[in-house]
Order: structure tokens, then sequence, then C-alpha cells
């Protein structure tokens, strides 16, 4: 009797302590999950859930504050998230939040994360309300979209491999100017002419500039040509009117050229007198006699001038260009 009273108190011991940690067990699990808590129930609607199962937390601001109720299809293209809310972490949750689905961590478990929006100003949430969804890029679409970049850097150094093995081979313009000490030099050579061009050009603009820095724009026939209209179609009509002498003496020199080539020939005049002595010699003469007579001309006005009625009229020229020649 002793022996199976034992047993059945140690059986009793086990059966209570087996019963007071299963309470234990559910009251913190349902505590964790908002089983037994005062909750609010929102919802979102998302067009990928990206694995999220029922349980998952729900995180304000990276703070776990409910859980994740249920997850059910409203169509092909929506799907809606109902979650359990803390009341009091709910008090603290605006309507304007945005929900969104993340991974806790590379490759953890899904959470649904509620973040605040603080460029719109709102109401505190309540029983039944639906946040906004954010949808983001999931894990798996991200390690696509490296595999693919991966993939097309893989191909992209391959081609800089075949580039830079070319370019140590000495192919293409790229190897010459490696490799070619004859082309490289040329170039050298071509840099310092196109250095001095460069410099010839820079003091050709500074001569030209200081030229017409000391141009006087205001008083110069420059700056009346620039800025008087009149003056620019009066030197226009000039330059119309030498093209028209130009030509008029291209004209006449022309005209000349002929008259030279009739003086020239057997006929003309100019023939005549250098080609007939009797000519010249009547010329020579007529010559002389002119200057005899010019002498004599000269000596009949001395004797004028020493004439007592003429005395007086030479000697007021005299006086006259005396006067003009003090005055000069």
């Amino acid at each position: 009797m002793k022996s199976n009273s034992g047993q059945n108190l140690k059986l009793g011991i086990l059966i209570v302590a087996g019963l007071t940690i299963f309470t234990l067990g559910v009251y913190f699990i349902g505590n964790k999950q908002n089983l037994f808590g005062d909750s609010i129930m929102l919802s979102s609607v998302f067009k990928n859930v990206n694995g999220l199962q029922l349980g998952n937390n729900v995180r304000y601001s990276g703070v776990n504050v409910g859980t994740v109720k249920n997850i059910k299809f409203l169509n092909d293209t929506a799907i809606c998230v109902d979650m359990l809310i803390d009341r009091e972490s709910g008090n603290l949750i605006k309507h304007s939040s945005l929900a969104t689905i993340n991974s806790d961590g590379l490759v953890g478990s899904m959470v649904l994360n509620i973040l605040p929006n603080s460029e719109v100003s709102s109401r505190t949430i309540k029983e039944g309300d639906t946040l906004e969804s954010l949808s983001q890029v999931a894990t798996a679409d991200m390690l696509n979209t490296l595999n693919q970049t991966n993939e097309n850097a893989a191909l992209l150094t391959a081609d800089l491999l075949k580039i830079t093995n070319s370019i140590n081979a000495g192919e293409g313009v790229l190897g010459d100017l490696l490799k070619n000490e004859t082309l490289a030099h040329n170039i050298q050579e071509s840099a310092a002419n196109l250095n001095e061009t460069t410099n010839s050009a820079r003091e050709g603009l500074n001569k030209i500039n200081r030229i017409l820095n000391a141009v006087d724009y205001e008083n110069s026939v420059a700056g009346l040509l620039l800025s008087d209209s009149t003056a620019q179609k009066s030197f226009s009509s000039i330059i119309e009117d030498l093209k028209t002498t130009s030509s008029q003496i291209k004209e006449i020199s022309a005209d000349l050229g002929e008259f030279s080539n009739s003086l020239n020939s057997e006929k003309g005049a100019l023939n005549y007198v250098v080609k007939d002595t009797s000519f010249v010699n009547h010329l020579d003469e007529s010559m002389q006699n002119i200057e005899e007579a010019t002498f004599r001309f000269n000596q009949n006005m001395e004797a004028l001038k020493h004439n007592i009625l003429f005395r007086g009229y030479f000697r007021k020229l005299e006086r006259q260009k005396a006067r003009e020649e003090r005055k000069q």
C-alpha cells in the first residue's frame, strides 16, 4: 500500500508539473502572439507577400508590436494580410504609416514592417483600419539581379582581357602608341607644334587686342565707321567710286597704249620727230632762237626796272614781296 501511495504521489506531482509547464508555455506563446492581450486588428493589401506566413512578427520602427493573423486572396493581384497589433503600441502608430514585407536578415523569416510616414500627419490607427502597402525588392530579386550583374561583369572582364592582350601585342592604334617609338615621337612633335601654334595664335590675339584697345572709337575714323551708319554708307559709296575709277583707269591705260603704238608707228609724229634729222636741226635752231629771245627779253625787263617811268612800280612790288616774306 505504501509503495502504491508513493507512486501515485509521484505521478500526481509529475502531472501537475506537466500541466503547469504546459499552461505557462501556452501563456507565454499566446502572450507573444497577442492571443490573450488587448489588441487591434489591422489590414494591408499587397501584390506579393514574398513568403510571409501566419504568426510572423509585425514590427513598428524595428520593435515587435504584433503578429500576422491571417493571409487571404482578394483577387489574382491583391493579397490581404490581417495583423494583430498590441493596443498600447497601436496608440503610437499613425494611420498614414506604410506597411512593407522584408526578410529578417539575409536568409531569415519574413517580417511585416510598419514604417512611420512623417511627411503626412494623420490620426492614430483604429480597429479595422487598412494601412497603405509599400512594395520593396525581394531578396530573391536582388540575388537574381546580382547574378545577372556578375555574369555581365565576367563578360566585360573577358572583353577587357582581350583588349589588353591586343594592346600588349602591339595591335591597333593603342598598341602602336605603346610599342611604336617612332609614332610616339611623332605624336610628341605634333603636340609640341600644336603648342607653338597655340602660343603664336595667343600672341596674335593679344596684339590684335592691344591694337583694338589703342583705337579711339569716339574720335577715330574706325569708330566713325563702326558707329555711324551714314558714314558707313558714305564709305561704301567711296569704295564703289574707287571700283568705277579703277575700271576707268584701265580703259585709259588701254587707250594710252594704243596712242603710244600709233606714235611709234612709221606714220606717227613721234617717229617723224625721232628719225627726221632735218626736223631735229630746225627744232634745235628754234630752241636757240627762243633762248636768245628770252635773254633779250630779260635784258629789256632789267632796263625797264631802271627806267624812271617804271622804277616806282617795280620798287612797290619788291616792298610788297618783302612784307609777305616777313609775315610768313
